[in-house]
């Protein structure tokens, strides 16, 4: 039988998993300051879930002016339905939406260019464009000698 020279007092019977090296040569094991690493995580959790919601919120703004956009064009399309007309509007066709003298509406194939001296209306109010969907695209608006381009698409 041979003898083992290592002193069985000196030895750790699991080694790897000792709090601290087991040999001289051993890699340094230093516990971690958990409160640092907690206060690490936090941050990187924090700084992600502002960039998640900042981009919720960019969705939400886009939705609410998509909703806006289509609420202009229910908007418009009642008051264009409101409108005389003498006509049965088809989709595709661009119309023109004139103020009459009384201030009532009307809706007519004729631009304001094509009428010459006689253009007895109020106002010109919008050039329109029939969508499928029976609503109506805005091309130009004019209101109380103010011009703005109204885009519902």
């Amino acid at each position: 039988m041979e003898h083992n020279p290592i002193n069985k007092i000196k030895i750790a019977e699991n080694p790897g998993l000792m709090e601290y090296a087991h040999t001289s040569g051993g890699a340094v094991i230093r516990p971690e300051d958990m409160g640092k690493v907690k206060g690490k995580a936090q941050l990187a959790m924090r700084q992600q879930t502002h960039e998640q919601i900042n981009k919720i919120y960019r969705q939400m703004e886009l939705l609410a002016l998509q909703a806006k956009e289509v609420q202009n064009r229910v908007e418009v399309s009642e008051r264009i339905y409101n409108a005389a007309m003498g006509f049965e509007p088809i989709i595709g066709h661009i119309y023109y939406l004139y103020e009459k003298k009384d201030g009532t509406d009307i809706l007519s194939m004729v631009a304001p260019n094509e009428w010459g001296r006689k253009f007895s209306f109020n106002q010109f109010l919008a050039k329109v464009f029939l969508l499928a969907d029976h609503t109506w695209k805005v091309e130009f608006f004019e209101e109380n000698d103010r011009t703005d381009t109204i885009d519902l698409d």
